[in-house]
């Protein structure tokens, strides 16, 4: 069992990333009491700053990230942080930052927050300084590579000085309370596990709806696109949590080896089931915006949009698809499973003049957390005509059922799990190696069958041929 570390050493440590997530869940972290007393956290990045000067910017980061009732413990958490000014493209500064960590009893974590061409060169730096030797692990911020050869570049440049069981990749979406619930609404109910396959569930939907558009990622966007950005990584996750078979505990080894298998079984795309688009100038919540284009300020064939129907072939899911649906400038933001089942085989009620519906099961992951299950209910009071059904919800809010918890960001639990050395929630090698060679497949396809981005006006839910994908099998999105 890995012991708690107590070092953690930020790299890009002032970034964007720093400001909005891991300084203020490191420090809601402490706040609460999760971060160990002796756990020291050393900052670096090229800005050239003193401890002093990168407290003080700390802090403005995080009274502008908390809420107001999490600032209570600002200062006792900056007390934690020092910080050493790092080129990481040379080998200056890595001495001296080795002599800020100081000695790591318990353990040193080490988060790269940093762009992925840096993560070589940290890599060798971190071994002439000695930060590589005796209980040390590695978080790894994504993107891991633009496809599957620049991902084995990278994995191969961090296994060069650390062992696979020592490295932590990190899909913030693994970190949301909801998505780990989807593990325990599956496994630690009878109810569900029995009828959660191909027999009895007609197909997935799979959503992440943004409402955004560029912000402040213009350039990494534009050489990523949806595919990359959004498929690659945090549905194709979602996806195997919802198709993998239970494991054999609930261990990093065991929870991993299952969604392998998942990914592993996916099929390769076909020509008619891959739509991808690309927004144009309309309206989002009531405010005109302008088109991909405009915001980016060239022409550009970079997908904002894909619509994708997936088949997993193996005997769980065989003949069972699944519809995966992300896209910018969409008309609400919101990420969510929806498990459509089958029919009942034969109603009673026809005769009586009732017609009934199939159950479905929607998790909502953002931005509110839920879990709805739709069931047939009769319709109170008299009717001459015979009884009268209406399709009704079973609804559990989250933050209602678990009122007066902690509310907590996605990084929270992964920076705790780093710290504490479990791997559970983050991508191991061969998980991430899979979902390239499915992602690879599907852009050669695009190249090769000569598919661009279909438009569509900003604030839609796509192009229509999104829509038709499913039509054309009697399926209709979820809240269309």
């Amino acid at each position: 069992m890995s012991v708690n570390a107590d070092r953690l050493l930020l790299f890009g440590a002032t970034g964007d990333l720093a400001q909005r997530m891991l300084l203020p869940s490191l420090c809601a972290l402490d706040a609460d009491g999760l971060l160990e007393p002796d756990l020291k956290i050393v900052g670096t990045a090229r800005s050239e700053m003193t401890t002093r000067e990168y407290r003080d910017w700390a802090r403005a980061a995080l009274e502008k990230n908390l809420p107001d009732h999490r600032r209570s413990g600002v200062a006792t958490f900056l007390n934690r942080l020092s910080y050493v000014p790092v080129d990481a493209t040379t080998l200056d500064g890595y001495d001296e930052l080795a002599k800020e960590v100081g000695t790591y009893d318990k353990g040193l974590a080490i988060f790269l927050s940093t762009a992925p061409s840096l993560f070589e060169p940290t890599i060798d730096g971190l071994v002439h300084a000695g930060l590589t030797e005796g209980n040390v692990r590695i978080g790894l911020e994504k993107p891991l590579g633009t496809d599957l050869a620049s991902s084995e570049e990278i994995n191969n440049a961090v296994a060069k000085a650390f062992s696979e069981d020592r490295i932590f990749r990190i899909d913030h979406y693994l970190g949301k309370e909801t998505v780990q619930n989807l593990l325990a609404l599956r496994f630690a109910n009878l109810l569900f596990e029995p009828v959660w396959n191909a027999t009895y569930i007609d197909h997935v939907q799979i959503t992440v709806a943004e409402t955004i558009g560029l912000e402040s990622r213009v350039a990494y966007y534009d050489d990523s696109g949806a595919l990359r950005d959004m498929v690659q990584n945090h549905m194709l996750q979602l996806l195997a949590l919802v198709a993998m078979e239970p494991p054999t505990s609930f261990d990093s080894t065991a929870v991993r080896d299952e969604k392998v298998k998942v990914l592993r079984a996916l099929r390769p795309i076909a020509k008619g089931e891959t739509v991808t688009g690309q927004y144009r100038a309309g309206a989002v919540d009531g405010a005109a915006v302008p088109g991909y284009d405009e915001e980016l300020g060239k022409p550009s064939d970079t997908e904002t949009f894909v619509a994708l129907k997936a088949h997993v072939d193996n005997w769980r899911w065989k003949g069972v698809p699944f519809y995966l649906r992300t896209g910018k400038r969409l008309p609400e933001r919101v990420t969510e499973i929806v498990i459509q089942f089958r029919c009942i085989p034969h109603s009673i009620f026809e005769g009586r003049g009732a017609s009934t519906k199939p159950n479905r099961l929607v998790i909502g992951i953002q931005p509110e957390e839920n879990v709805q299950l739709s069931m047939m209910a009769k319709v109170p009071g008299l009717d001459r005509e015979g009884i009268r059904l209406r399709q009704v919800p079973l609804d559990i809010a989250m933050p209602d059922a678990f009122s007066g918890t902690v509310r907590r960001i996605a990084y929270e639990r992964l920076l705790l799990d780093l710290i504490e050395g479990d791997q559970t929630l983050f991508v191991r090698r061969d998980e991430v190696e899979a979902q390239w060679e499915w992602i690879d497949a599907i852009r050669a396809l695009w190249e090769h069958e000569e598919i661009a981005p279909k438009p569509y006006g900003a604030g839609s839910w796509g192009p229509s041929a999104a829509i038709a994908l499913a039509e054309r099998d009697g399926v209709t999105w979820h809240d269309e």
